[in-house]
């Protein structure tokens, strides 16, 4: 085979490279891609089709020679990230620049394509939910505050920026958007998605991956199908019907595949119906390529291969777990390490992987490679790279897309926007400062938080003085840190003896010195030498305190513990139960030593221990003192609180953490005017507090300029027009509450609690009234009805509305919603302008899927109704469908 050389063209779309006198078939453009296809797979090892299919995070840093046989590709290991996911699996280098990262791409591609046997690129790929997470790339208002703006152009425009930004980098597969739907508000990913309407999370999604594949960054929807279960828990198993699917999950994917042009779906953990998501046939053939013709390749889940057999315990070995995913419809295996391919490589060369399954895994991935052009310009220019990333006018429209996507949620007494005779402000919380950028983000770029954006604001008119008040998170209980554990040679740490049964019998299995005793084995044993759900463990060691006083020491875990000092058993609880934190008064003295023996056991699974004092653990009385204090000498206070939440992060309780409600309540006390201004990306319980406050915010996660757009709302420089793309329930007892379900056959209510929300769906304030006036619904076809009406902005404020438009059938043969959103549009209004809105109510908007699964327009009365959200209806009509 003769060399290919890069041909240098000075383009952002790529240099080019050319073959020289190379007459094989599928090195040649001007053939179809699926005869370029088929001939390099006549071409191929096993091992090289193997590594095809094979993604992973990393690089060739630890010797290319690992990868002769090629890849799928590489979520490059070195490229920065902020948030805690993501720094788990990556290197975290927030300097490498953008330049140096299409660099060390174009590197990497030289490799695969110059000289491994046949030549085949990578596909570089990345996570971009709302900005690239990589150093120096722009970030964006979390995904779930984009939905908020329900302006699919705002979205649009966001999404071709991240794309500009990644594919100049070399990256051509984002491992985004999120568009499971948001059901249920305790799931710690409510932040990523785009809500609970199937519409709604069908149309961000739309636009969103639209502007990648127009430019040839391969989009990546996940998870296919829905990634949270019973309780809102992540990745548990779910029994929904094909008819609910259809009707509510499935919409979001379906739409991404046959509207926006989606190459690729990852996969979700969990179970549907009893079969691993990763290893359903039924979805990632019948549904996927059979009914809905998707042309694409599927992808795992990071580790959901191996988990088939890990944790579902549906087959024997790691071997069975790549044949039954490979076999069942997928194409690509996402593992995070390298060694770990090892047992899939060996289930293709066993054949438990049929030769069919391979070809046509390998040949999906193939075709992807072909149509991105990657074996024709495999190479990006890196002069570009640094003039996309974080340049001014994504900078720009990053403060817009926050300013738009902010909900206000209450205004009595026209607390907002805040009057410029204001002398004072007391701003008051953690997240002020902090400018959190949410989920699967980058580090940001000149992160702008709320106190540098009042600040900057109010420079020379307006104090703002800065209290914490209080952290999210009230530590109360700290782990025994490593530095004052050790052995008697001084190793830090305690001795450990993990042992093969639950009373510490016999020889060890497994010994080593564990630093701290801090351990959650929920998915997994302490070592593969023994059961997840059978073992026990014994610490030994030193501890000496920092410090002299009375302090409480114990432990923290789900039960079967034990506690001893000096020799003396202190902490008893052999029989498991539940989960506690059980401590005892101990004095300790400054630099003295104390022997420490720490048992526990598991004999069922979910294993949790901690060993916990509370020797440095903040007492926030004063700080929470010294915030009311600031709150008494201002004119208005700005109590900024925020949740915690994420991947792996579910919320039993959604009320505000730490001591944050108790700081609301004692701000509130003063008697001065108090807003509430919220971070988070999910639903917030507000019983104990709401009453007292006047005003509440929601700024989301709101991007790397939030603190400006947060000002600037606070100040009346910009009006508030987001919508909640989520009910917020009153209790957590409600859950999970969806604005469209369909009706009951008694009540909605509880004895002691009402069914209604807290806030429900569409909801947003504006310091603005609106007046909907002269609605039309004229015939435009079979089954199609023009719609129209006009909104007048009464206010004296710039501001974006969004009329929303909901339908109900009154009579049909399989039930139907209470109500559904089927159209929307934010429109701009300035002070006293009246705009019509029209919306074309068609075939689709009408149908449902009847008893045979057969989508139909029923004839019959269906009501349309026209509001600011769900509850708020201000224009309806009646309009009857004929056969």
């Amino acid at each position: 085979m003769k060399k290919i050389t890069a041909l240098m063209i000075g383009l952002f779309w790529g240099y080019s490279a050319s073959v020289q006198a190379e007459e094989l078939p599928y090195k040649n453009p001007n053939l179809p891609i699926e005869e370029r296809v088929n001939d390099l797979l006549k071409r191929m090892t096993i091992e090289e089709k193997f590594w095809q299919i094979y993604m992973m995070p990393g690089d060739l840093d630890d010797g290319k020679e690992r990868f002769k046989d090629g890849i799928f590709g590489f979520q490059v290991s070195t490229l920065g990230a902020d948030d805690p996911q993501m720094r788990q699996m990556l290197q975290y280098n927030p300097k490498l620049t953008a330049a140096e990262t299409v660099k060390k791409v174009n590197q990497i591609q030289r490799y695969f394509v110059e000289e491994t046997r046949l030549g085949i690129p990578a596909i570089i790929f990345d996570e971009a939910l709302h900005g690239l997470v990589r150093g120096g790339a722009t970030a964006f208002p979390q995904a779930i505050a984009l939905a908020a703006t329900f302006d699919t152009t705002l979205v649009s425009r966001v999404a071709h920026a991240i794309a500009m930004e990644t594919k100049s980098r070399g990256i051509r597969q984002i491992l985004s958007p999120v568009v499971n739907l948001a059901t249920d508000v305790r799931w710690g990913r409510v932040e990523e998605t785009y809500g609970e309407d199937p519409r709604l999370s069908a149309d961000m999604g739309v636009s969103f991956v639209k502007n990648f594949e127009r430019l040839g960054v391969i989009t990546t929807p996940k998870h296919f199908a829905v990634n949270s279960g019973d309780g809102g828990r992540d990745s548990n198993p779910i029994h929904y019907t094909e008819r609910f699917l259809e009707e509510t999950h499935l919409v979001p994917f379906k739409a991404c595949f046959q509207e926006g042009g989606s190459q690729s779906v990852m996969t979700a953990y969990n179970m549907l119906d009893g079969t691993p998501c990763t290893a359903n046939s039924w979805l990632t053939i019948e549904k996927l390529r059979k009914e809905w013709g998707f042309d694409g390749f599927t992808i795992a889940d990071a580790d959901a291969v191996g988990i088939i057999h890990k944790l579902h315990h549906t087959i024997n070995s790691w071997e069975e777990a790549g044949a039954t995913a490979v076999n069942n419809g997928l194409d690509v295996i996402f593992q995070t390490t390298y060694d770990e391919h090892k047992p899939f490589l060996e289930a293709c060369r066993s054949g438990l992987i049929t030769e069919e399954a391979l070809n046509r895994a390998v040949g999906q991935v193939l075709k992807a490679k072909f149509r991105l052009g990657l074996f024709e310009h495999p190479y990006m220019d890196e002069s570009e790279a640094d003039r996309w990333n974080a340049c001014a006018e994504h900078r720009a429209l990053a403060y817009e897309a926050a300013c738009r996507s902010m909900v206000l949620l209450k205004n009595e007494h026209q607390t907002l926007p805040l009057s410029r005779e204001v002398k004072r402000i007391a701003l008051i919380g953690q997240d002020a400062a902090e400018a959190r950028l949410g989920g699967y983000s980058g580090p940001g770029v000149d992160k702008v938080s709320i106190l540098d954006g009042l600040k900057k604001k109010l420079a020379g008119k307006t104090e703002v003085i800065y209290e914490e008040g209080c952290r999210r998170v009230n530590s109360q209980w700290l782990t025994v840190p490593a530095d004052c554990l050790f052995q008697p040679d001084g190793t830090p740490g305690l001795s450990a003896a993990y042992y093969t049964n639950t009373n510490w019998e016999g020889t060890p299995a497994l010994k080593r010195v564990d630093r701290a005793v801090q351990f959650s084995w929920t998915l997994f044993a302490p070592d593969p030498s023994l059961a997840v759900d059978w073992f026990s463990v014994e610490w030994n060691g030193k501890l000496k305190s920092p410090v002299s006083g009375e302090y409480q020491i114990g432990l923290e875990g789900n039960d079967g513990y034990q506690l001893w000092i000096d020799g003396k058993k202190v902490i008893d609880r052999p029989e498991k139960a539940s989960f506690r934190t059980e401590t005892v008064s101990f004095r300790f003295e400054s630099g003295k030593e104390y022997e420490v023996k720490v048992r526990f056991y598991e004999n069922t699974r979910n294993a949790r221990i901690r060993l916990v004092w509370n020797v440095g653990a903040v007492n926030e009385d004063a700080s929470i003192a010294k915030a009311v204090k600031a709150a008494e000498s201002a004119d208005v206070a700005v109590v900024v609180a925020g949740i915690e939440e994420g991947e792996f992060r579910d919320r039993g309780y959604l009320t505000l953490s730490g001591r944050q409600e108790e700081l609301i309540r004692r701000v509130a006390a003063t008697g001065k005017p108090v807003v509430v201004v919220l971070i988070g990306g999910s639903a917030i319980v507000m019983s104990e507090w709401l009453d007292q406050v006047p005003a509440v915010l929601n700024a989301w996660y709101p991007g790397e300029d939030g603190g400006d757009a947060v000002a600037d709302i606070l100040l009346g420089d910009a009006n508030p027009s987001g919508k909640l793309p989520i009910t917020y329930p009153i209790d957590e007892a409600q859950l999970p509450l969806n604005y469209s379900h369909k009706p009951t056959g008694r009540s909605d209510d509880y004895l002691n609690l009402t069914g209604e929300p807290l806030f429900p769906f569409g909801y947003g304030l504006s310091y603005c009234d609106f007046a909907y006036r002269d609605l039309k619904v004229q015939p435009a076809g079979k089954h199609t009805y023009q719609v129209s009406f006009s909104v007048q902005n009464q206010g004296k404020y710039k501001a974006y509305e969004v009329p929303q438009l909901y339908i109900r059938d009154k009579v049909a043969s399989v039930t139907q919603p209470i109500t559904r959103l089927i159209h929307y549009q934010s429109v701009a209004l300035n002070p006293g302008e009246t705009k019509e809105v029209s919306f074309l109510v068609d075939e689709d908007d009408l149908s449902m899927l009847n008893q045979s699964m057969q989508r139909v327009v029923e004839p019959g009365d269906f009501r349309l109704m026209i509001g600011r959200s769900c509850k708020d209806i201000r224009l309806q009509e009646v309009i009857r469908v004929e056969e």
